[in-house]
Parts: C-alpha cells; structure tokens; sequence
C-alpha cells in the first residue's frame, strides 16, 4: 500500500480544515503534539481533494480549486437534477421516458437506448451512474427540462446555489467543450450535497454491472472491484481530461468523498483514491462535540421572568480533527444581550464555536429552552435582589 511508503516519512502533521461551504482551500491546525504523516504524494495526478462528508472538512487536497475539464464527473450535476425533479414530482421512477433522436445518436459511453426501445427513468438512472451513458444524460435532460440547452441553464444555476463560483457547465454528458470546466472541490462538495439530500444514490451507484437492452455492462467505476468500503460515485475519462475519479467510502459508520483529477490511467487513479480514504481514515475521526437539544448552560437577566433560561444547541456540533486531539478542543459559550422585551421559546440566545488550537472548527447556534417576560420594573429589582443574596 502506498501508506506504507510515506510512513517512513513522518513530519508535524498539517491537517487542511477548511470547510468546503468556504472554499477556502485549507486551514492548518498549527501546534498539535502529534506526530503524523502528511497526505500521500500523488504527483501524477493534476489535482484531488479528500473530504470528510459529515462535516465538510478538507482532510488533504492538492491544488482544489483548479478549473479542469471533468469528463463523465458532470454527469453527477445531471443526476443531482434528476434526483430532485423526482422529489418535486415532476418525474417518477417507473415513468416512460421518450427517446429522441439527439439522446439515440449521442456519441461516447452509452446504455443503448433507442427511439422505439421502452425506457423508464429508474432504467436511465442506473444507465447514467453505472454505464456513463451519454445518451441517458441527454434523454434525463430532455425529460427535466425539455431540452438540452435549458438544463445546462439549470445546472449553471444550481452550481451557483451550491457555491461554486468558478464552476461552468456546457453540456449535460462531459463529452469536452471549453466552457466545461469543475474542480476537485467542486465535484467534492456536489458529491457531498447529492448524497445528502438523495443518499438512494449509492444505491444505484455501488452497481457492479447492469443489463438494459440485452446488453450487459460492467460499471465504469474501477474502485468498485477489490475495495469492499467504496460505494460509488462516479469516474470519467477524456483526452483532455484525464482519468478523474470520484469516490465515496464507508468505514465504521463513517464516509469519506475521495476525488482525483486528472490521473494517467484507471490503475493509477484508484492507488490514489485509495491510498487518500486509507490516510484519512486512519489519521483523522469525526467528533461530536454536543448533540441538538443538548443543555449547555443558562442564560440570566434580572429584567426577565424568569430571570435564568436554560440554553440549549440548535444542531449537533461535529467536527473532523486528528485522530486522538479530542483532548485538545476548545468549547467557548457567548450570549448575545437580549434586553427587556421578553424572550420567546427557541429564540437564539448566542453561538457556541469549537476550535483546535485557535482555529475555529464549528459552531451552534444557543437558544432558549423556555420563554421569558418582562420582568417589569419591581420585577427587576426583586430579580436583582435574589441575585445579590
């Protein structure tokens, strides 16, 4: 394994702590106490990012925000449309799907769809994620949004959403075209809110083969053979583009999105998804700081009554940190002041943040657990009474 060969080289560990929402491109947890590896060295490839999915976090990444061509990458923008136009009701799995002659005559990957051969969008779903059918791409693209040109339109203006300023997209398969271009942590942070929000797609996406037409095919995905932890999602090849890989692993409950752009070939593309998950799972862990609901502390002022409200987090508060710093996170609880108008139930109160060594990792929002009136004048000065006793 390729771990073994940068084990030998052990300096300060830099864990990148940026989150993706940020596009910062990395943070460094300075002075931690453990010694660790760096990320492995993956020079052949052009770029990659690894990312830890329940928070975010960049775990490694090498030159993440560089615009590439992404080849069949694109297509987890179509199927992330697709997706929700089956959540709004405007599509339905078992739904017939027309083929037109453009989806027919899509040149590259195909599933081998016809004009005249029935096709549901259950059917071009597993033929868009395990075949990189173009011709599905085009066929889901006409069935969302009536015509190629107005779901590129879509995909432009949901990348935008997601936050992803320097992405563009100019067609809906990646067959190449200048004004295609995505990086590393775009395709990274697309994985990680498709999912989220449609997390059936690793039903479809962890696929070995699939038949349609009488036609079996093996998926595209090369990481799927040999690597029992990765579940998907999708890889892509052009000339221009290279072998790029993106790749999503469970291991003890957690998931981690492993993207590399760029490769020179399929073997050298999963040494390097591989060899970037095994690092992150074993040298980093996801944390829970405090749970949604938890207490936390009370909030108190003499012009309320009550005059001291428990507090409780809006959300869970997790974190991604070197393995064994737990010990080192840092918990700071500000409140806002609220004044005398009276507080209501659930009404935030302040923000806990966590950070590791000065960095800050995360934060919640505080809020009232119960609600509070004005104390009124004698209100407030008896308040101030009990509280000087």
């Amino acid at each position: 394994m390729r771990h073994k060969k940068y084990l030998q080289h052990k300096s300060r560990f830099i864990l990148l702590a940026a989150f993706a929402t940020l596009m910062t491109g990395g943070t460094a947890f300075a002075g931690t106490n453990l010694l660790m590896p760096p990320p492995p060295p993956i020079p052949d490839a052009k770029s990659y990012v690894l990312m830890d999915f329940q928070t975010g976090q960049i775990i490694a990444e090498k030159d993440a925000n560089l615009q590439l061509p992404p080849a069949s990458l694109t297509k987890l923008m179509t199927a992330y449309l697709t997706y929700g136009a089956l959540a709004n009701g405007t599509l339905h799995w078992h739904q017939r799907i027309h083929v037109s002659r453009v989806a027919w005559h899509t040149g590259g990957s195909s599933m081998f769809i016809q004009p005249n051969l029935p096709v549901t969008v259950d059917q071009l779903m597993h033929g868009l994620i395990i075949d990189s059918g173009n011709d599905a791409a085009v066929a889901l693209a006409q069935a969302v949004a009536g015509s190629r040109a107005s779901f590129v339109d879509e995909m432009n203006a949901t990348a935008t959403k997601l936050g992803l300023p320097g992405a563009h997209y100019g067609d809906v398969d990646g067959l190449p075209t200048p004004d295609l271009h995505l990086s590393a942590l775009d395709i990274a942070m697309i994985s990680r809110d498709l999912i989220a929000k449609y997390p059936q797609v690793i039903n479809i996406s962890k696929i070995k083969y699939y038949r349609y037409n009488n036609i079996k095919q093996r998926s595209w995905n090369p990481a799927l053979f040999g690597h029992p932890d990765i579940d998907g999602l999708k890889t892509g090849h052009t000339n221009a583009a290279g072998h790029c890989m993106d790749t999503t692993a469970v291991r003890n409950g957690r998931r981690l999105i492993a993207v590399v752009m760029g490769a020179p070939n399929w073997p050298s593309g999963v040494n390097d998804v591989v060899a970037l998950l095994d690092y992150g799972y074993r040298f980093t862990t996801d944390h829970t700081v405090t749970k949604a609901g938890s207490m936390v502390g009370t909030y108190s002022d003499t012009s309320l009554d009550p005059d001291k409200l428990p507090v409780t987090v809006a959300r869970s508060l997790n974190v991604m940190i070197p393995t064994g710093a737990e010990k080192d996170l840092k918990t700071q609880v500000t409140y806002q002041k609220i004044g005398s108008m009276g507080i209501a139930k659930g009404q935030k109160l302040g923000e806990m943040t966590v950070s590791l060594n000065g960095k800050v990792l995360g934060k919640t929002d505080l809020v009232a657990a119960d609600a509070a009136k004005p104390a009124g004048t004698f209100g407030s000065l008896w308040n101030r009474v009990k509280q000087s006793l």
